[in-house]
C-alpha cells in the first residue's frame, strides 16, 4: 500500500470526518482535514496556498499527496434562493481546488450526488447516462463536476446518495429524534435510493486513492459509490425504527405530492456500481447490513444519546 497524505477540503462534514479517522488510524499516514472555517474552497488564495502546502509536506515526508474533496453545499431546498453561494461552493471551489491539484501535479477525488440526474429513470443510473438535473443543488454540482473533469487535473468523479453518519443531521438521526416525539410518522413511499453509510463511502473512497497514488487508474474519469440495493424513504425509516428496537409499523407511507418541497427531489435515484467493479474496486456492502453496522459502531450519537 502506499503511504499516503490525504487532504479532505470538508473535513469536519458526514464523509470528510470519516476519511480523516481511517487514514489517521493508519501508520505512516497522514490527514489534513480542514472545515469550512479552516479552509473556504471559495477563497482562490486559501485554495492554492493550502494545495501548495499540503504538497511540499507530503513529498518532504515521501509520502503520496492526494486530495478528496467532500465541501459541499449540500442544504437542497435553501439552495433555490441561495442560488449565487451554492453556485460558489459547489462549482466555483471545485474548480479553484482542482487548478490548484493540477499545478501541483495532486490527484483529485471530487465526491458529487445522485441530484445531477433527473431522477426518472427505471433502471439504476450508469455513471455516463446523460445528466439532467432538476434543482439548484444538483446544477451547482454537476458545474462542479465539469469544471474539475474539465481542469487538466487528474481527477475522478464519485457520486454517491442518501449519505447518513454519526456526524451533522441527516435522515436516520431525524427518525431517531422524531421516533421520540411522535406516535406514528408519515414518511415518502414513491422515492427510490441507496442509503449510504458515510464510514462505507469513506473506506471506498480511500481504496480509490489508493489506486489514484499509486497511478493505477482506474481509466473511468466518474464512478458510483454507495451501499448496495434499493428502498424507499419509508422502507428505510422501517429499517430505522428496527434497530431502534421500535414497532415499525408506526411509519406508514405517504406520497411526494403529500409532502412537497421547495427542490423537487428525485423519484429514483439508484446509482449503478458496474463501472466500480468493473474497476477493480471492492463492492459495497447492502445498505441494510451497513446500516446494522452502524448502529452498532455509533449507535449512542444516532439515537441521539450522545452528549
Amino acid at each position: 500500500m502506499s503511504r499516503l497524505a490525504v487532504l479532505v477540503p470538508g473535513g469536519r462534514g458526514q464523509v470528510g470526518s470519516e476519511l480523516a479517522r481511517i487514514v489517521a488510524a493508519r501508520s505512516g499516514a497522514m490527514v489534513h482535514a480542514p472545515g469550512s472555517g479552516e479552509l473556504d474552497i471559495t477563497d482562490h488564495e486559501a485554495v492554492a496556498d493550502a494545495v501548495d502546502s499540503f504538497a511540499e509536506t507530503a513529498r518532504d515526508a515521501d509520502l503520496r499527496p492526494v486530495v478528496v474533496n467532500a465541501s459541499a453545499y449540500t442544504a437542497v431546498d435553501a439552495a433555490e434562493t441561495d442560488q449565487e453561494r451554492a453556485a460558489l461552493v459547489n462549482a466555483e471551489g471545485p474548480a479553484q481546488l482542482a487548478k490548484a491539484c493540477q499545478r501541483s501535479g495532486i490527484p483529485l477525488l471530487h465526491v458529487s450526488t445522485d441530484y445531477v440526474f433527473s431522477g426518472d429513470a427505471d433502471r439504476p443510473y450508469e455513471p455516463a447516462d446523460e445528466p439532467a438535473p432538476r434543482t439548484v443543488y444538483g446544477r451547482t454540482k454537476l458545474d462542479g463536476e465539469r469544471a474539475v473533469l474539465d481542469s487538466g487535473a487528474r481527477a475522478w468523479v464519485v457520486r454517491t446518495a442518501w449519505v447518513y453518519g454519526a456526524r451533522g443531521g441527516n435522515f436516520v438521526k431525524t427518525m431517531a429524534r422524531l421516533s421520540r416525539e411522535r406516535e406514528s410518522l408519515s414518511v415518502v413511499g414513491d422515492q427510490i435510493g441507496s442509503p449510504t453509510w458515510a464510514a462505507d463511502l469513506a473506506q471506498g473512497l480511500l481504496e480509490l486513492a489508493e489506486r489514484v497514488a499509486e497511478r493505477r487508474g482506474p481509466d473511468r474519469k466518474v464512478l458510483h459509490c454507495t451501499n448496495s440495493g434499493q428502498v424507499s424513504w419509508c422502507d428505510f425509516a422501517r429499517a430505522i425504527f428496527a434497530e431502534l428496537g421500535l414497532d415499525e409499523a408506526r411509519v406508514q407511507p405517504c406520497t411526494t405530492a403529500d409532502f412537497p418541497r421547495p427542490a423537487p427531489r428525485p423519484a429514483y435515484s439508484v446509482l449503478s456500481d458496474t463501472a466500480w467493479r468493473e474497476a477493480g474496486l471492492t463492492p459495497m456492502r447492502p445498505w441494510r447490513e451497513a446500516l446494522r453496522a452502524a448502529f452498532e459502531t455509533d449507535g449512542e450519537v444516532l439515537r441521539g444519546e450522545a452528549g
